[in-house]
């Protein structure tokens, strides 16, 4: 049996991926999504209640992998 925190980490990254894969799809089809999902960063934020809540981790996060598409679709 998988420990529960590994799952977790496993599927995270399963996901980011996937999900990176497909903005950098539709961003070559059809220009003008990372611009779009940049502009959005402002409503984004981290949904603990607890002292790690970090509104602007979650965005820091978000604007690394804007950055990380940009840089594969400049290829």
């Amino acid at each position: 049996m998988t420990d529960p925190d590994v799952q977790t980490r496993r599927r995270e990254i399963a996901t980011e991926h996937l999900l990176f894969k497909l903005i950098e799809y539709v961003e070559a089809r059809h220009p003008g999504l990372l611009d779009m999902l940049e502009d959005s960063l402002d409503h984004l934020g981290d949904p603990a209640d607890g002292p790690d809540k970090d509104d602007e981790a979650v965005r820091t996060i978000a604007r690394r992998m804007i950055t990380g598409a940009r840089r594969e679709g400049a290829r």
